[in-house]
């Protein structure tokens, strides 16, 4: 990690990896939340429950809906219907699997 940068720049930097990432899942609701939780350990759910702990942090309260609502780009609700699916047996064993 470069140290030479000033603080609000490297702020700066992760706010705008964290707007891409947002943008890429975005964009790709065909990936579901079990294929991002086998991979990579973490899902969208994860991502707006952070993101509601981070604002806690800093002392701003949001509730877990507007938080998900940051995430999925939509209300949770509304992306839930247009775009999840059933998890089929074999990702749900690749969940399960210690």
């Amino acid at each position: 990690m470069p140290t030479d940068l000033p603080p609000d720049t490297q702020e700066a930097i992760e706010a705008a990896v964290f707007r891409r990432l947002l943008a890429h899942l975005e964009s790709r609701p065909d990936v579901q939340n079990i294929d991002l939780m086998n991979l990579a350990g973490f899902c969208r759910n994860c991502l707006s429950k952070w993101y509601a702990a981070a604002a806690a942090e800093q002392g701003v309260e949001v509730d877990s809906d507007a938080a998900r609502e940051r995430v999925y780009g939509m209300p949770y609700a509304e992306w839930k219907a247009r775009h999840q699916t059933e998890a089929t047996p074999e990702q749900l064993a690749a969940f399960r699997k210690p």
